[in-house]
């Protein structure tokens, strides 16, 4: 999907901000109401994200990759999120998933994608390589563990 040339400029800003998604487990409405504040960096010159989570006010601690990072950066100077004061191109829930089934089909993926499967991907990529459950939980503002296994379904590699 990051890779696909996008036959317009709508479904290349749905595509970056269901990335960024997949690359930080923020939910939909936390990617929407992202701002300047909740990003910092640490002595080493890691990027973060510190965000309490629009549900519960949980707050996330998100460490920021260099790929979504360039996401970030793209829309730096994009006037629609400038006027907002966001730092991401959200449209509403009900667009976004509508767009990501166009989406979907573009790159020939057979699976509904919805602004929520994002986090489902997230919390799978991250157990994949070997992320403990609990920092998962941490990462996407859960409170217990348990509700972090909802999201992460055990692959075969993860279990071995």
């Amino acid at each position: 999907m990051i890779g696909k040339e996008m036959p317009n400029d709508r479904l290349s800003r749905v595509r970056d901000v269901f990335v960024f998604c997949c690359l930080t487990g923020l939910a939909f409405s936390d990617a929407d109401s992202l701002k300047t504040e909740h990003i910092g960096s640490d002595d080493a010159g890691n990027m973060w994200i510190h965000k309490p989570r629009q549900k519960t006010s949980v707050m996330s601690v998100i460490p920021l990759l260099p790929y979504a990072r360039r996401i970030l950066e793209r829309y730096s100077v994009d006037s629609a999120c400038m006027e907002r004061g966001k730092l991401l191109p959200v449209c509403s829930n009900q667009r976004m998933n509508s767009y990501l089934k166009e989406l979907a089909a573009i790159c020939h993926i057979d699976k509904l994608l919805t602004t929520h499967c994002a986090r489902h991907t997230f919390a799978c990529v991250a157990l994949e390589y070997g992320m403990p459950l609990e920092t998962i939980a941490k990462v996407l503002g859960h409170t217990k563990v348990n509700m972090t296994r909802h999201y992460a379904r055990l692959s075969d590699r993860a279990v071995l």
